[in-house]
């Protein structure tokens, strides 16, 4: 059974997955520290700041029309070491480029730290799921 610690922690990601699954960009982004660092297999270097990913994000929409249509999360488990949660996961995202929705099978790895009585991301990793799941 979960202890209230995990139950907290897997609330505060499953909130990110849902913000991100309906494109709330606000809510989205204060989820995380400034100093969060992200992966993403779609990027050629890592992201270094929640800015960078917000200045990123901000293209994307800018240049292509990118938008969230849907992001569902499956395999979903919490990891808690002393401050520190892990939240793993495989997402089927729903995405829209250039007017044509697109459907993208990932894993992600959320990693949080525990501050001020909350849980906030201070890292994300992304990477496409193997053909074979």
């Amino acid at each position: 059974m979960p202890t209230g610690l995990e139950r907290s922690a897997l609330a505060a990601a499953t909130a990110i997955v849902d913000n991100f699954a309906n494109h709330r960009r606000e809510a989205y982004f204060a989820a995380f520290a400034p100093e969060a660092t992200f992966i993403f297999h779609s990027e050629p270097a890592r992201v270094e700041s929640r800015a960078a990913y917000e200045e990123l994000w901000a293209g994307w929409e800018r240049d292509s029309g990118w938008r969230v249509r849907s992001c569902t999360s499956t395999g979903a488990r919490i990891q808690l070491f002393g401050s520190v949660a892990v939240f793993t996961h495989d997402v089927e995202t729903v995405v829209e480029v250039d007017g044509t929705e697109e459907t993208l099978h990932e894993r992600e790895s959320i990693v949080l730290e525990s501050r001020n009585g909350g849980w906030i991301c201070v890292h994300e990793h992304l990477s496409a799921a193997p053909a074979s799941a």
